[in-house]
């Protein structure tokens, strides 16, 4: 039986570890009630806000936005700056290790205080940041201070489906301002893991690249990989300044795939001797994504990509996803609808959310939060952030795909030289970060000579109409004409396989929902569940006479005004699950 949204509405703070790709055994979630401020004057920096000598006057539900309902504010306007402070002691079981301050994601500009002392700063509202703030801290109660600024109405910084003016519209949401994902303390030595690169190959070959905050002398790097509990490699290799490196071989590897999504767990140790310095628990899965034959394939094997446009919006928390359930529903109706995959659109998704698509054999098309303007500015931001988000993710075996761009936001005019070298720079960028996954280059049109995948957008309503456009590619293998060209002129289709990764867009208001005044969806909107599914079986019927690698439905659910869902805003079905497995199964 399908379980509704109702399930996981009032959320209480999360204890789950926040990144379980790198979680240390000694932390503590700060996530709750904080106190709170808005700063519409901008008098915080003046009046010294952070010195904690002013009382905030209200109380936020953190991780979730000052926006949503979960917060316990739900304040939809514009506020530009706001200032959050909460207490915290540390454990007396931590005496004498170093301590951690982390943030899963702070949209957008935070700076940070610890008992009145500046710890740092961090630009860029989806990516995580952490600061040591051992030299901040006293005996006792300790207090956090935290600032943030969010311009609600600057379009050149990367903000995704968030809307700059005061009400949703369109394709465009509700804002999500400060945090919005964990805050939470480790307990670490004073040499620290920052980050460890994990590459697998198939024949078991798998390499440990780390990096080491504060290195010291005589450090060496351990690993200990586990399958089912069962210890099957160890090893060590001497620290080399900031980095280090090992790497072994696993007999007999049992491959990550989508009807067996097999994960082996990993401990990494730094050691000074036998004094275990810092440690880190992880997972990875051994899988290999490739092109052949103009198919993709996983571990060889052709798999056919049937994917669903995932927004990961919650009516009562927005980009924070209310609870772990939650996460899982999500991922279990996608399967459950016989999708094999979901495309997170223009959101840096959870890092839970990739757990549990690790875990239930889930392929995921990983994206960044576009701006709308180019400039010099916005070009430098954004790659920085976005190669903060590859890092944070590299090491997830059910990210197949990486697509920085989407439908040319942020790069308006691609005629210009300028931004065609950004987006040529992001591909190559992201391959040389990361060759093993495709990377699409512009999702869904107006592609270079680089894209491993040739996405296109196309919401034809119907399966006439569908058709009659495709079928010059099916007879002539020529791109048909669209409302934005598929290549830049002066660029020819560079014969990667073509991907449907937007189509339908099918609207259903069930009875007794509330829509918005200005509800749509992208195909119109039909009266009846079996109208949907009859247009929908047509559309698939013109997408399997076309030689497409794969497609991507618009969308999981309703956001907002937007109701071209499979299912509604607060997580019901509106239509029958197997009907729509049986569709999909269709394409192989």
């Amino acid at each position: 039986m399908s379980l509704g949204f109702a399930l996981f509405a009032g959320a209480a703070p999360r204890p789950e570890v926040p990144n379980p790709q790198f979680a240390r055994p000694g932390w503590v979630s700060l996530n709750g009630p904080w106190e709170f401020e808005f700063d519409d004057s901008g008098a915080g920096l003046k009046e010294d806000w952070a010195s904690a000598a002013r009382k905030f006057s209200k109380t936020i539900n953190v991780p979730f936005c000052f926006e949503s309902k979960l917060s316990g504010i739900g304040d939809t306007s514009f506020h530009p700056v706001v200032w959050y402070r909460r207490q915290f002691t540390v454990p007396k079981e931590w005496m004498g290790k170093n301590i951690v301050l982390q943030f899963g994601a702070v949209d957008y500009q935070a700076r940070v205080w610890v008992n009145g002392r500046f710890a740092g700063e961090h630009e860029g509202g989806n990516t995580p940041f952490r600061f040591d703030i051992t030299p901040h801290l006293k005996t006792g109660a300790n207090t956090i201070t935290l600032r943030v600024w969010d311009p609600p109405t600057d379009r050149s910084i990367p903000r995704g489906k968030q809307y700059w003016e005061p009400k949703s519209r369109g394709i465009f949401y509700t804002r999500t301002s400060g945090i919005w994902q964990s805050v939470w303390l480790e307990a670490t030595g004073a040499s620290r893991l920052e980050f460890v690169r994990i590459h697998a190959e198939l024949d078991g070959r798998v390499t440990f690249d780390g990096r080491i905050a504060d290195p010291a002398e005589g450090l060496s790097f351990h690993y200990r990989v586990k399958s089912g509990g069962q210890v099957v490699a160890t090893g060590f290799a001497p620290a080399r300044g900031k980095y280090a490196a090992a790497g072994t071989w696993i007999r007999e590897p049992r491959l990550w795939s989508l009807e067996q999504p097999n994960l082996y767990d990993v401990e990494f140790e730094l050691r000074r001797g036998e004094t275990v310095v810092d440690r880190v628990d992880s997972y990875f899965g051994i899988r290999k994504v490739a092109v052949e034959k103009g198919r993709v394939t996983l571990n060889g094997r052709p798999v056919y990509l049937k994917l669903v446009l995932d927004q990961g919006y919650w009516p009562e928390s927005l980009l924070t996803p209310p609870s772990d359930e939650a996460i899982q529903y999500d991922l279990k109706m996608t399967k459950e609808m016989g999708f094999n995959g979901a495309r997170k659109h223009q959101k840096v998704e959870d890092p839970r959310y990739l757990y549990w698509a690790d875990k239930m054999g889930l392929i995921v098309s990983g994206e960044m939060a576009n701006a709308y303007l180019f400039d010099e500015q916005y070009a430098a931001r954004f790659t920085r952030e976005w190669m903060e988000c590859l890092e944070r993710d590299i090491n997830h075996p059910s990210i197949l795909i990486w697509a920085p761009i989407n439908e040319s936001w942020g790069v308006p005019r691609l005629t210009d030289a300028r931004q065609q070298a950004h987006l040529r720079s992001l591909y190559h960028l992201t391959k040389t970060f990361d060759p093993t996954r495709l990377v699409i280059d512009n999702e869904g049109w107006e592609h270079l000579e680089t894209t491993d995948l040739f996405a296109v957008h196309d919401y034809a309503p119907t399966y006439e109409a569908l058709w009659n456009r495709w079928r010059v590619f099916v007879e002539k293998k020529q791109l048909p004409p669209h409302g934005r060209e598929y290549l830049i002129p002066g660029y020819e289709y560079n014969g990667s396989p073509l991907y449907l990764s937007e189509f339908g867009g099918i609207a259903y208001i069930p009875p007794g929902t509330q829509a918005a005044e200005n509800a749509w969806g992208y195909s119109g909107v039909e009266k009846t569940p079996e109208a949907v599914i009859s247009r929908l079986s047509g559309q698939y019927n013109a997408i399997q006479a076309v030689p497409f690698a794969g497609i991507c439905y618009t969308q999981l659910t309703d956001v907002e005004q937007e109701m071209n869902g499979l299912l509604t805003y607060d997580r019901k079905p509106k239509f029958d699950s197997a009907k729509l497995k049986e569709i999909n199964d269709r394409l192989k």
